[in-house]
Protein backbone atom coordinates (compact mmCIF):
# COMPACT_ATOMS: atom_id res chain seq x y z
CA UNK A 1 0.00 0.00 0.00
CA UNK A 2 1.03 3.46 -0.88
CA UNK A 3 0.81 5.79 2.15
CA UNK A 4 3.38 8.81 1.22
CA UNK A 5 2.07 11.86 0.06
CA UNK A 6 1.79 12.61 -3.09
CA UNK A 7 3.81 16.15 -2.94
CA UNK A 8 6.69 13.76 -1.47
CA UNK A 9 6.88 11.31 -4.63
CA UNK A 10 9.66 13.32 -6.81
CA UNK A 11 10.91 14.69 -3.46
CA UNK A 12 15.24 13.90 -3.70
CA UNK A 13 17.63 13.23 -0.56
CA UNK A 14 20.30 15.73 0.47
CA UNK A 15 22.79 14.69 -1.81
CA UNK A 16 25.53 15.98 0.08
CA UNK A 17 24.23 14.32 3.09
CA UNK A 18 24.23 10.78 1.32
CA UNK A 19 27.86 11.27 0.29
CA UNK A 20 28.68 12.01 3.74
CA UNK A 21 26.82 9.14 5.06
CA UNK A 22 28.30 6.57 2.79
CA UNK A 23 31.62 7.70 3.61
CA UNK A 24 30.90 7.21 7.33
CA UNK A 25 29.88 3.63 6.53
CA UNK A 26 33.30 2.97 4.53
CA UNK A 27 34.67 4.63 7.26
CA UNK A 28 33.17 2.01 9.71
CA UNK A 29 34.27 -1.06 7.52
CA UNK A 30 37.52 0.41 7.87
CA UNK A 31 38.67 2.20 5.01
CA UNK A 32 40.68 5.06 5.08
CA UNK A 33 38.20 8.16 3.96
CA UNK A 34 39.15 11.58 3.43
CA UNK A 35 35.48 13.34 3.61
CA UNK A 36 35.50 16.63 1.52
CA UNK A 37 31.39 16.33 1.10
CA UNK A 38 30.06 18.42 3.88
CA UNK A 39 30.05 22.16 4.28
CA UNK A 40 31.59 21.94 7.73
CA UNK A 41 34.41 23.77 9.45
CA UNK A 42 36.99 22.08 11.33
CA UNK A 43 37.16 24.31 13.92
CA UNK A 44 35.78 23.86 17.19
CA UNK A 45 32.83 26.59 18.39
CA UNK A 46 35.05 29.49 19.94
CA UNK A 47 35.63 28.98 23.92
CA UNK A 48 33.29 32.33 24.75
CA UNK A 49 30.46 30.78 22.53
CA UNK A 50 30.59 27.61 24.74
CA UNK A 51 31.21 28.86 28.02
CA UNK A 52 27.95 30.97 27.41
CA UNK A 53 26.09 27.75 26.90
CA UNK A 54 27.69 26.79 30.10
CA UNK A 55 26.23 29.49 31.79
CA UNK A 56 22.70 29.32 30.12
CA UNK A 57 22.62 25.74 31.85
CA UNK A 58 23.62 26.69 34.92
CA UNK A 59 21.51 29.26 35.17
CA UNK A 60 18.27 27.43 34.42
CA UNK A 61 17.53 29.12 31.08
CA UNK A 62 16.28 25.81 29.96
CA UNK A 63 12.60 26.43 29.40
CA UNK A 64 10.66 27.77 26.27
CA UNK A 65 11.50 31.50 24.70
CA UNK A 66 9.39 33.21 22.72
CA UNK A 67 8.63 31.45 19.34
CA UNK A 68 10.88 34.07 17.30
CA UNK A 69 14.23 33.87 19.05
CA UNK A 70 15.23 35.69 23.11
CA UNK A 71 14.72 39.64 22.51
CA UNK A 72 18.37 39.70 23.93
CA UNK A 73 19.47 38.41 20.77
CA UNK A 74 16.71 39.56 18.11
CA UNK A 75 18.34 42.90 19.44
CA UNK A 76 21.92 41.47 18.79
CA UNK A 77 20.94 40.62 15.24
CA UNK A 78 19.36 43.93 14.41
CA UNK A 79 22.53 45.68 15.62
CA UNK A 80 24.52 42.97 13.48
CA UNK A 81 22.75 44.43 10.61
CA UNK A 82 22.64 47.41 11.21
CA UNK A 83 26.32 47.59 11.34
CA UNK A 84 27.48 44.74 9.55
CA UNK A 85 25.17 45.90 6.42
CA UNK A 86 23.83 49.53 7.23
CA UNK A 87 20.20 47.82 7.10
CA UNK A 88 17.57 48.90 9.69
CA UNK A 89 15.25 46.40 11.35
CA UNK A 90 12.95 46.27 14.02
CA UNK A 91 12.83 43.51 17.03
CA UNK A 92 9.73 42.69 14.85
CA UNK A 93 11.54 42.16 11.69
CA UNK A 94 13.39 39.83 12.78
CA UNK A 95 13.04 35.76 13.57
CA UNK A 96 15.55 33.24 14.69
CA UNK A 97 15.10 29.40 14.10
CA UNK A 98 16.00 26.36 14.03
CA UNK A 99 19.11 26.63 11.19
CA UNK A 100 18.89 28.67 7.88
CA UNK A 101 16.90 25.62 6.78
CA UNK A 102 14.19 26.77 8.55
CA UNK A 103 14.00 30.16 8.07
CA UNK A 104 13.65 29.13 4.30
CA UNK A 105 11.56 26.92 4.47
CA UNK A 106 8.78 28.87 6.78
CA UNK A 107 9.57 31.79 3.84
CA UNK A 108 8.17 29.41 1.04
CA UNK A 109 5.34 27.62 3.13
CA UNK A 110 4.00 31.76 4.01
CA UNK A 111 4.09 32.81 0.93
CA UNK A 112 3.84 30.22 -2.25
CA UNK A 113 0.47 29.10 -3.49
CA UNK A 114 -0.02 26.00 -6.11
CA UNK A 115 1.97 26.23 -8.97
CA UNK A 116 3.79 30.12 -7.80
CA UNK A 117 7.38 30.32 -9.25
CA UNK A 118 10.24 30.65 -7.68
CA UNK A 119 13.49 31.42 -9.51
CA UNK A 120 17.00 29.46 -8.48
CA UNK A 121 20.43 30.91 -10.37
CA UNK A 122 22.45 27.68 -10.63
CA UNK A 123 24.55 25.64 -9.86
CA UNK A 124 22.49 26.22 -6.48
CA UNK A 125 22.17 24.68 -2.75
CA UNK A 126 20.22 21.24 -3.14
CA UNK A 127 17.90 22.06 -1.12
CA UNK A 128 16.25 25.05 -2.57
CA UNK A 129 14.73 23.51 -5.19
CA UNK A 130 13.58 20.17 -3.16
CA UNK A 131 11.73 22.96 -0.71
CA UNK A 132 10.13 24.61 -3.08
CA UNK A 133 8.67 21.28 -4.46
CA UNK A 134 7.50 19.86 -1.25
CA UNK A 135 5.40 23.42 -0.48
CA UNK A 136 3.73 22.74 -4.02
CA UNK A 137 5.48 25.27 -5.63
CA UNK A 138 7.58 25.41 -9.27
CA UNK A 139 11.33 25.69 -9.18
CA UNK A 140 12.66 28.06 -12.27
CA UNK A 141 16.17 26.77 -12.24
CA UNK A 142 18.84 29.36 -14.91
CA UNK A 143 22.03 28.33 -15.69
CA UNK A 144 24.50 30.76 -14.86
CA UNK A 145 27.50 29.40 -17.02
CA UNK A 146 31.14 30.09 -16.16
CA UNK A 147 31.84 32.98 -18.33
CA UNK A 148 29.61 34.87 -15.80
CA UNK A 149 31.22 33.22 -12.86
CA UNK A 150 28.31 31.42 -11.89
CA UNK A 151 25.88 34.39 -11.19
CA UNK A 152 22.48 35.50 -12.41
CA UNK A 153 22.80 38.44 -15.08
CA UNK A 154 20.16 41.50 -15.44
CA UNK A 155 18.99 39.86 -18.41
CA UNK A 156 18.83 36.41 -17.94
CA UNK A 157 16.40 37.35 -14.95
CA UNK A 158 14.35 39.49 -16.96
CA UNK A 159 13.70 36.26 -19.27
CA UNK A 160 12.98 34.19 -16.69
CA UNK A 161 10.61 35.99 -15.14
CA UNK A 162 6.70 35.24 -15.89
CA UNK A 163 3.22 36.45 -14.48
CA UNK A 164 3.75 33.19 -11.80
CA UNK A 165 7.13 34.40 -10.69
CA UNK A 166 7.14 34.88 -6.64
CA UNK A 167 10.54 34.92 -5.07
CA UNK A 168 14.30 35.24 -6.64
CA UNK A 169 16.88 33.25 -4.87
CA UNK A 170 20.59 34.77 -4.36
CA UNK A 171 23.23 33.17 -2.39
CA UNK A 172 26.23 34.65 -1.77
CA UNK A 173 28.96 33.77 -1.19
CA UNK A 174 27.76 30.74 -3.15
CA UNK A 175 27.29 27.06 -2.10
CA UNK A 176 28.69 25.10 -4.30
CA UNK A 177 30.93 27.81 -6.77
CA UNK A 178 31.72 30.36 -4.05
CA UNK A 179 30.79 33.14 -6.43
CA UNK A 180 30.49 36.05 -4.47
CA UNK A 181 28.37 39.20 -6.05
CA UNK A 182 29.77 42.33 -6.28
CA UNK A 183 27.42 45.88 -5.53
CA UNK A 184 27.54 46.55 -9.55
CA UNK A 185 25.74 43.16 -10.10
CA UNK A 186 23.47 43.57 -7.60
CA UNK A 187 22.35 47.09 -8.50
CA UNK A 188 21.82 45.90 -11.90
CA UNK A 189 19.39 42.86 -11.01
CA UNK A 190 17.80 45.80 -8.42
CA UNK A 191 17.16 47.58 -11.59
CA UNK A 192 15.08 44.52 -13.27
CA UNK A 193 13.40 43.71 -9.98
CA UNK A 194 11.94 47.38 -9.80
CA UNK A 195 9.86 46.45 -12.70
CA UNK A 196 7.81 43.53 -11.07
CA UNK A 197 6.37 44.50 -7.76
CA UNK A 198 5.38 41.16 -7.16
CA UNK A 199 8.64 39.07 -6.78
CA UNK A 200 10.18 39.13 -3.30
CA UNK A 201 13.95 38.06 -3.12
CA UNK A 202 15.54 35.41 -0.75
CA UNK A 203 19.30 36.88 0.00
CA UNK A 204 21.10 33.69 1.71
CA UNK A 205 24.21 35.14 3.04
CA UNK A 206 24.96 32.33 5.83
CA UNK A 207 28.54 32.50 4.33
CA UNK A 208 28.96 36.36 4.14
CA UNK A 209 31.75 36.30 6.93
CA UNK A 210 34.03 33.84 4.35
CA UNK A 211 34.66 36.14 1.65
CA UNK A 212 38.77 35.94 0.22
CA UNK A 213 41.29 38.54 -1.33
CA UNK A 214 40.03 41.21 0.96
CA UNK A 215 36.75 41.79 -1.20
CA UNK A 216 33.81 43.94 0.17
CA UNK A 217 30.36 41.76 0.75
CA UNK A 218 26.92 43.63 -0.30
CA UNK A 219 23.53 42.29 -0.02
CA UNK A 220 20.54 43.41 -1.72
CA UNK A 221 18.66 45.29 0.82
CA UNK A 222 21.93 46.92 1.88
CA UNK A 223 22.49 48.44 -2.07
CA UNK A 224 18.74 48.40 -2.92
CA UNK A 225 16.82 50.12 0.36
CA UNK A 226 13.72 51.17 -2.19
CA UNK A 227 13.09 47.39 -2.01
CA UNK A 228 14.00 46.30 1.61
CA UNK A 229 10.07 45.45 1.85
CA UNK A 230 10.03 43.03 -0.57
CA UNK A 231 13.78 41.25 0.26
CA UNK A 232 14.16 38.60 3.05
CA UNK A 233 17.81 38.41 4.63
CA UNK A 234 18.80 35.17 5.77
CA UNK A 235 21.70 34.56 7.82
CA UNK A 236 23.26 32.34 10.36
CA UNK A 237 26.09 31.45 12.61
CA UNK A 238 26.88 28.02 11.59
CA UNK A 239 29.40 28.52 8.94
CA UNK A 240 31.12 31.81 10.45
CA UNK A 241 31.32 30.84 13.75
CA UNK A 242 31.91 27.08 13.84
CA UNK A 243 28.17 26.11 14.92
CA UNK A 244 26.76 24.06 13.08
CA UNK A 245 25.59 21.48 15.52
CA UNK A 246 23.85 24.29 17.44
CA UNK A 247 21.42 24.93 14.55
CA UNK A 248 20.56 28.61 14.80
CA UNK A 249 19.60 30.63 11.80
CA UNK A 250 17.82 33.89 11.09
CA UNK A 251 16.15 36.27 9.20
CA UNK A 252 14.66 39.78 8.74
CA UNK A 253 12.20 40.98 5.98
CA UNK A 254 8.89 42.46 6.22
CA UNK A 255 7.26 42.91 9.41
CA UNK A 256 3.50 40.77 8.15
CA UNK A 257 5.73 38.24 6.61
CA UNK A 258 7.88 37.65 9.79
CA UNK A 259 4.87 37.42 11.72
CA UNK A 260 3.06 34.26 9.29
CA UNK A 261 6.75 33.25 9.53
CA UNK A 262 6.32 33.39 13.49
CA UNK A 263 3.06 31.55 13.62
CA UNK A 264 4.20 28.25 11.48
CA UNK A 265 7.14 28.00 13.72
CA UNK A 266 4.80 28.18 16.39
CA UNK A 267 2.87 25.04 15.15
CA UNK A 268 5.94 23.18 14.00
CA UNK A 269 8.89 23.42 16.06
CA UNK A 270 7.85 25.83 18.06
CA UNK A 271 11.66 28.65 20.04
CA UNK A 272 14.80 27.17 18.78
CA UNK A 273 16.99 25.63 21.32
CA UNK A 274 17.44 28.21 24.26
CA UNK A 275 20.87 27.29 25.14
CA UNK A 276 21.70 27.42 21.57
CA UNK A 277 20.56 30.48 21.43
CA UNK A 278 22.42 32.45 24.45
CA UNK A 279 24.89 30.53 22.67
CA UNK A 280 24.48 32.71 19.61
CA UNK A 281 24.22 35.80 21.20
CA UNK A 282 28.00 35.53 22.81
CA UNK A 283 28.89 34.70 19.20
CA UNK A 284 27.38 37.68 17.83
CA UNK A 285 28.29 40.16 20.94
CA UNK A 286 31.39 38.76 21.64
CA UNK A 287 35.16 38.91 20.40
CA UNK A 288 35.14 38.43 16.67
CA UNK A 289 38.78 38.15 15.86
CA UNK A 290 38.86 34.54 15.66
CA UNK A 291 36.63 35.19 11.78
CA UNK A 292 39.99 36.72 10.74
CA UNK A 293 41.88 33.91 12.01
CA UNK A 294 38.88 31.51 10.29
CA UNK A 295 39.01 33.00 6.81
CA UNK A 296 42.68 33.89 6.79
CA UNK A 297 42.82 29.31 7.66
CA UNK A 298 40.69 28.55 4.87
CA UNK A 299 42.07 31.32 2.14
CA UNK A 300 45.18 29.18 2.87
CA UNK A 301 43.80 26.13 1.89
CA UNK A 302 41.80 27.41 -1.03
CA UNK A 303 45.19 28.42 -2.94
CA UNK A 304 46.68 25.23 -1.85
CA UNK A 305 43.37 22.93 -3.23
CA UNK A 306 43.23 25.35 -6.40
CA UNK A 307 47.12 25.18 -7.15
CA UNK A 308 47.02 20.85 -7.07
CA UNK A 309 43.65 20.66 -8.66
CA UNK A 310 44.02 22.86 -11.54
CA UNK A 311 47.47 21.18 -12.05
CA UNK A 312 45.97 18.10 -12.89
CA UNK A 313 44.98 18.10 -16.73
CA UNK A 314 41.85 16.31 -16.46
CA UNK A 315 40.12 18.94 -14.15
CA UNK A 316 39.30 22.76 -14.07
CA UNK A 317 38.01 24.83 -11.45
CA UNK A 318 37.81 28.51 -11.14
CA UNK A 319 39.14 30.19 -8.09
CA UNK A 320 35.97 31.04 -5.28
CA UNK A 321 35.96 34.30 -4.24
CA UNK A 322 34.29 32.96 -0.93
CA UNK A 323 32.51 30.10 0.93
CA UNK A 324 34.80 26.64 1.24
CA UNK A 325 34.04 25.11 -1.76
CA UNK A 326 36.16 24.18 -4.72
CA UNK A 327 33.39 23.55 -7.87
CA UNK A 328 35.90 21.70 -10.40
CA UNK A 329 34.78 21.20 -14.23
CA UNK A 330 35.37 16.71 -14.40
CA UNK A 331 34.20 16.65 -18.10
CA UNK A 332 38.14 15.84 -19.07
CA UNK A 333 37.47 12.09 -17.18
CA UNK A 334 34.54 11.20 -18.81
CA UNK A 335 34.77 8.12 -21.06
CA UNK A 336 37.75 6.35 -19.31
CA UNK A 337 38.19 3.34 -17.94
CA UNK A 338 38.62 2.60 -14.06
CA UNK A 339 41.21 -0.26 -13.35
CA UNK A 340 38.22 -2.42 -12.51
CA UNK A 341 36.75 -1.77 -16.12
CA UNK A 342 34.17 0.69 -15.19
CA UNK A 343 33.44 3.30 -17.74
CA UNK A 344 33.22 6.59 -16.29
CA UNK A 345 30.06 8.57 -18.13
CA UNK A 346 29.38 11.34 -15.86
CA UNK A 347 30.30 13.09 -12.69
CA UNK A 348 28.01 10.65 -10.52
CA UNK A 349 30.41 8.02 -11.69
CA UNK A 350 33.53 10.11 -10.91
CA UNK A 351 32.46 11.16 -7.75
CA UNK A 352 32.14 7.15 -6.56
CA UNK A 353 35.05 6.28 -8.23
CA UNK A 354 37.18 8.52 -6.15
CA UNK A 355 35.07 7.30 -2.53
CA UNK A 356 34.79 3.44 -3.25
CA UNK A 357 38.20 3.17 -5.11
CA UNK A 358 40.39 6.05 -3.30
CA UNK A 359 38.66 7.60 -0.06
CA UNK A 360 37.89 10.42 -0.94
CA UNK A 361 34.36 11.84 -0.24
CA UNK A 362 32.85 14.45 -2.55
CA UNK A 363 29.79 15.64 -4.14
CA UNK A 364 28.53 15.56 -7.78
CA UNK A 365 27.70 18.48 -9.18
CA UNK A 366 24.34 16.88 -10.44
CA UNK A 367 23.28 17.37 -6.91
CA UNK A 368 23.71 21.35 -7.56
CA UNK A 369 21.82 21.15 -10.93
CA UNK A 370 25.19 21.61 -12.78
CA UNK A 371 26.53 18.18 -14.06
CA UNK A 372 29.62 17.69 -15.14
CA UNK A 373 31.65 18.84 -11.69
CA UNK A 374 32.19 18.04 -8.67
CA UNK A 375 32.32 20.13 -5.31
CA UNK A 376 35.03 19.62 -2.81
CA UNK A 377 34.95 21.13 0.89
CA UNK A 378 38.31 22.67 1.92
CA UNK A 379 36.69 23.35 5.06
CA UNK A 380 39.47 20.23 6.65
CA UNK A 381 42.53 20.18 8.01
CA UNK A 382 45.83 20.75 5.92
CA UNK A 383 46.88 16.95 6.40
CA UNK A 384 43.89 16.08 4.81
CA UNK A 385 43.61 18.40 2.08
CA UNK A 386 47.13 17.28 0.69
CA UNK A 387 46.33 13.52 0.98
CA UNK A 388 43.19 14.32 -0.15
CA UNK A 389 45.22 15.80 -3.12
CA UNK A 390 47.75 12.55 -3.88
CA UNK A 391 44.39 10.23 -3.92
CA UNK A 392 42.77 12.13 -6.21
CA UNK A 393 46.11 12.31 -8.30
CA UNK A 394 46.60 8.73 -8.05
CA UNK A 395 43.12 8.09 -9.15
CA UNK A 396 43.15 10.09 -12.08
CA UNK A 397 46.81 8.58 -13.42
CA UNK A 398 45.26 5.03 -13.22
CA UNK A 399 42.31 5.76 -16.01
CA UNK A 400 42.53 4.79 -19.72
Amino acid sequence: MNYLANRVANLQPSATKAMTERAHALKLEGKSIISLSQGQPDFDTPPNITKAAIEAVNAGKTRYTPTSGIIELREAIKNKFLSDNQIEYSTSEIIVGTGAKQILFNAFLATLNFADEVIIPTPAWVSYPEMVKLIGGNPIEVYCDRQANYKLTAQQLEHAITPKTRWLVLNSPSNPTGSVYSKAELSALAECIRKYPRIMVLCDDIYEKLIYDNQAFYTLAQIAPDLKDRILTINGVSKAYAMTGWRIGYGAGPKALIKTMSIIQGHSTSNPNSIAQYATLAALTGPQHYLQQFTMAFEKRRNFMFGKLNSLDELDCTLPQGAFYLFVNCEGIFQKTTPQGKKLNNDIDVAFYLLEEFGVGLVPGSAFMAPGHLRLSFAAAESQLEAACERIKLALALLQ
